[in-house]
């Protein structure tokens, strides 16, 4: 399985569980996958596709700050996922 494949199952996961509903304030799942290696230009994880400061960020960031996370590393995976109708 291609990385972003790993990627877009674990963000329909995420999403499945509400964690992109707009205004939603509990704690959003980590897109880490598990495959923690830097690109060779190192601009972003292979696996889950954040940048470093992405993934430094990540443990302070409120819901809406891992929202915007997530849908940046997930426009990098060229992953678009379904519109939530809430």
């Amino acid at each position: 399985m291609s990385d972003n494949l790993l990627l877009e199952a674990r963000a329909l996961d995420v999403q499945a569980n509400g964690h992109f509903a707009h205004g939603y304030d509990g704690v959003v799942d980590s897109p880490c996958v598990n495959v923690c290696k830097m690109t060779p230009d190192r601009s972003h994880c292979e696996g889950c596709f954040r940048s470093i400061d992405e993934i430094r960020a990540w443990s302070k960031a409120d819901a809406a700050a891992r929202q915007i996370i997530w849908m940046a590393a997930l426009q990098r995976a060229g992953i678009e996922l379904p519109k939530v109708v809430a």
